[in-house]
Formats: structure tokens, C-alpha cells, sequence
């Protein structure tokens, strides 16, 4: 498929941006009904199904060659499985507007763990970004946002930043990868490989799912699967062929703003003051990260 029109491009990445922006209140909703493993094992085979579906009629459904398998096994582990399952049991014991907070740390522990493994260079503006977003992350884990004497809340914290760590040692292998097939093309396989590892999980941690099936079960399950999950990741596949590199990075801060929004609309989350501020100083701190480094590489070319 050819790359989209500007317009076409951008209206996609917004629907991305709230897809997934919504996908944790929704997320929050589910792990009330069902364990963190099967809720994230559903999700994905109704992902599966709709990818099928979608990539079949685009034409993009092929044999992975061997080559790319390595990078198939790092997103279906990585991401699909171990950040979709940490943030379902994370999101049980935290607003899911914090949540997204932390989740959305992703960027800084990129830019600080890729120049550490010989992956990428710290500029100035890196560091001065990932310090902003560290400073973000103090705000939100202080003891009047987070309460340090439940456990689960402690716990839940951990698994969601652990979850961001998860998807930022993905990002660091997938930019060293050399793709043999492109990432649209390995969309379906990779969540494939994520649906069996977490169905077997599931069945052999929960045993069978015991819930009482209802609309609005479905409904959410739908969502998160056909939206939230099959939708965001085609379209993302797509807007990455259509629009850079730099713009979709500072794009995607828009995510966890329209998370805590959500959180606030749906599941009447307070916005409280650690909580915006926090969200300023990570998102601020992502872009100046991630724009910086951009403009000085942009410099260092044009100076030769």
C-alpha cells in the first residue's frame, strides 16, 4: 500500500494518539472483570482477527523470513506480551491516568539506556530531557500522589515502570534490526506469537476464565481489541510510511494527555496538581529530547 496523503497521515495519527490514549481506561475497566493475563490473551485474539482481516485485504499477510524473526520474538515478547500484561496488573492498583504517566516514560529510558549500550550517542538535549522527565517521575511518586505505605499501590508503580523499561529495550533492539520484511508486513505475526504466549500463560497461571459475560464486557473487550490494539497498530504501521520519524515521536506525548482526559470523562479520575505537573515535565521532557537531538544532528549535516 502507498504511503497516505499528509492530511490522510494526520488524521490517522490522531486517531492512534486517541485510541490508544483511551485503551488504559478502558484497560482499567477489564482487569476488574478478568486476571491481567487472560484480559490481555482476549484483547489479542480479537486483535488477531481484526489484523487478519485487515492485512488480508491489503495484501500484506506474507511468510516472515528468518531474518526477521529475531524481531518478531522482541515485539511479541517485549511489548505485545510483558508491557501489555505488566500495565493490566499495574492499572488494578493506580488511577489509570497515572498509569499512563508512567507508562509513557518509555522515550526517557531510551534516551538514557541506548547511549549506555553503545546504541546511540547522549546529546545535551537527552540528557536535559530525560532529567525533566526523572524530575517527572519524582513528582508523580512522591508520597502525596503516591501512597508509599500500600503495597499494592508500590507494586502496581513498579509493574507499570517496568512495563515502560520492557518497551524501551524493544525500541533500542528494533532500531539496530536491519528489516528484511517491513513492519506492517510482520504486524500479524508478531501479535500471533503474543496471543499464544499469553493464552498458555494464562491457562497455566489462571487456569480457564470464569466471568460472566455481559454488553458491556464485550464492548470493552472490543474496543481494546479492534481499536485499541488491531486499529492503533495498522494505523501506526501506516503513518510511520507517511510521516517522519521525529514528528510521530512528538506526536505520540499527546497520548498520555488525552489518557488522563479520558481517566478524568470515563472513570471520573481527579486531575490532582502532582499529577498535571508531572505530566508537563515528562512530555516536556520527551520533546525536548527527542526535538533537540533532532536539530543538532540537522546541524552537524548541514555544517559537514
Amino acid at each position: 500500500m502507498n504511503s497516505l496523503s499528509p492530511r490522510a497521515a494526520v488524521g490517522l495519527f490522531l486517531i492512534v494518539v486517541l485510541a490508544w490514549g483511551v485503551n488504559w481506561s478502558v484497560t482499567k475497566q477489564l482487569v476488574q472483570f478478568l486476571p491481567p493475563l487472560w484480559t490481555s490473551a482476549i484483547r489479542s485474539w480479537i486483535a488477531l482477527a481484526g489484523l487478519f482481516v485487515i492485512l488480508g485485504l491489503s495484501n500484506n499477510l506474507v511468510i516472515p523470513e528468518r531474518r526477521d524473526i529475531p524481531v518478531v520474538l522482541s515485539v511479541a515478547v517485549l511489548h505485545m506480551t510483558l508491557f501489555s500484561v505488566l500495565v493490566a496488573a499495574g492499572v488494578r492498583f493506580l488511577p489509570a491516568s497515572k498509569a499512563i504517566v508512567l507508562g509513557y516514560t518509555t522515550p526517557l529510558w531510551v534516551a538514557i539506556a541506548a547511549p549506555l549500550l553503545g546504541k546511540d550517542t547522549l546529546t545535551a538535549p537527552k540528557l536535559a530531557g530525560a532529567l525533566l522527565g526523572l524530575i517527572g517521575l519524582a513528582v508523580i511518586l512522591n508520597p502525596t500522589s503516591i501512597d508509599w505505605a500500600n503495597a499494592n499501590v508500590v507494586l502496581g508503580a513498579g509493574m507499570v515502570i517496568l512495563a515502560a523499561i520492557s518497551w524501551a529495550a524493544n525500541i533500542i533492539y528494533i532500531r539496530a534490526h536491519r528489516w528484511i520484511a517491513s513492519p506492517l508486513r510482520l504486524l500479524i505475526w508478531q501479535v500471533l506469537v503474543a496471543t499464544i504466549v499469553l493464552t498458555g500463560s494464562a491457562l497455566v497461571t489462571d487456569g480457564l476464565p470464569h466471568v460472566e459475560w455481559s454488553w458491556r464486557l464485550a464492548l470493552l473487550f472490543l474496543y481494546s481489541g479492534l481499536i485499541g490494539t488491531a486499529l492503533a497498530y495498522w494505523a501506526m504501521s501506516m503513518v510511520n510510511k507517511s510521516i517522519s520519524a521525529l514528528t510521530t515521536a512528538l506526536g505520540t506525548t499527546g497520548t498520555p494527555l488525552v489518557g488522563i482526559a479520558s481517566a478524568a470523562i470515563l472513570l471520573s479520575e481527579p486531575i490532582d496538581a502532582s499529577l498535571a505537573v508531572a505530566a508537563g515535565l515528562i512530555v516536556t521532557g520527551i520533546g525536548l529530547a527527542t526535538l533537540g537531538d533532532r536539530l543538532l544532528r540537522s546541524q552537524a549535516t548541514a555544517s559537514g
